[in-house]
């Protein structure tokens, strides 16, 4: 099966680039998402975090 597969995405022209896109992609993700939670605000993340535990009184349980 898996020779099947890899004989057929062989015959594809310029399939070769995706992996490298997907990569990219993935790579260039985690970058800034590192960036961002060494660069964010400990407030924000504080409130953030609280903001399961809080208790509402509007809110009702079906």
């Amino acid at each position: 099966m898996l020779k099947f597969v890899k004989n057929h995405m062989e015959s594809i022209a310029g399939i070769e680039i995706y992996p490298i896109i997907s990569l990219l992609i993935f790579f260039i993700f985690f970058v800034v998402l590192f960036y961002w939670v060494f660069t964010a605000k400990k407030e924000y993340i504080k409130t953030v975090s609280q903001l399961p535990l809080e208790n509402h009184q509007n809110d009702t349980i079906l």
